[in-house]
């Protein structure tokens, strides 16, 4: 497990990255870490993937949901319906996958205990008013891949540069469960594989376009002193340090493509390192620094 910083086990803000399947090892890190260590800070703030994993977490559904997600994959579908084509749709499936998936998962009681938990802030990337969302899309992708390309990927921001701008949206302020699903669509809207994301008629792409990791708010608070923890999805690859920040990722390689449907095995195994990584990380964040009993 790779660590920038750690001395005490509070924390008042906890980032998520995005990372699509490679999130499962956050599914993992919180509930093993959760359940050995108090995990209670003041806020959560999360982008694309990493939004639906805290979701889960905080409305304390996790067992469940990710039941649903690994019996799924084990039918091994195949990521691409030509058929669709004739609907008019996308032939990339995992997006109404995903739809359904949440839908399914996220009812008027998960709504309920999400705004009985720490509020998690789902980060977006919000389209100028002028621009089409297809022309969004296209452009701050493209602008992405060049930013990996020359840059290592630890820090994206590219979006950035086509006028995208973050805005946030509390669990703690959505209506009604079918908003949440809309929120946590669009947070992850990578076309074309997710579509364009539409909340309260304003369309949106994957928050992960202008700032992932979450840094923007982390940083707000850090400079307020608060002290933050950042769960990264990228083996070997981490946004720069800041004073008051943990930042936390994987301890091996997460091989699995992000928007694989039907490979069980590889989301299996990025939850599985992230149970081994938070437990691994609860034993040795202590108040004083010294490794746990």
């Amino acid at each position: 497990m790779t660590k920038v910083e750690m001395n005490r086990s509070s924390f008042d803000a906890v980032g998520l990255a995005g990372g699509g399947n490679r999130c499962y090892w956050q599914s993992g890190f919180l509930k093993s870490y959760s359940e050995h260590r108090p995990l209670a800070p003041r806020f959560y703030v999360a982008v694309s993937a990493g939004a639906y994993h805290g979701a889960m977490f905080l409305a304390g559904v996790g067992d469940r949901v990710r039941a649903s997600a690994f019996a799924f994959a084990e039918k091994r579908h195949p990521g691409i319906d030509w058929r669709a084509l004739k609907k008019r749709q996308s032939p990339l499936v995992v997006g109404a996958l995903f739809r359904d998936l949440l839908t399914s998962e996220f009812g008027e009681a998960e709504l309920a205990a999400l705004k009985s938990a720490p509020p998690m802030l789902i980060q977006l990337s919000e389209l100028p008013g002028w621009m089409p969302g297809t022309m969004g899309a296209a452009g701050s992708i493209a602008a992405y891949q060049i930013e990996k390309l020359l840059t290592d990927g630890a820090h994206s921001r590219a979006g950035r540069r086509m006028g995208l701008k973050p805005v946030w949206m509390s669990t703690h302020n959505m209506d009604y469960p079918g908003e949440l699903v809309d929120a946590l669509m669009a947070t992850a809207s990578v076309p074309p594989f997710m579509p364009v994301g539409r909340v309260r008629a304003r369309a949106y792409l994957d928050g992960g376009l202008v700032d992932n990791p979450p840094l923007i708010k982390l940083s707000e608070v850090e400079n307020k002193g608060w002290r933050t923890l950042l769960l990264s999805t990228r083996f070997g690859r981490l946004p720069a340090s800041a004073p008051n920040r943990v930042v936390v990722g994987p301890s091996e390689d997460i091989p699995v493509n992000k928007f694989a449907v039907g490979d069980a095995a590889g989301i299996r195994h990025a939850y599985e390192v992230g149970l081994r990584d938070g437990l691994a990380f609860a034993r040795v964040s202590t108040p004083n620094g010294e490794n746990a009993r």
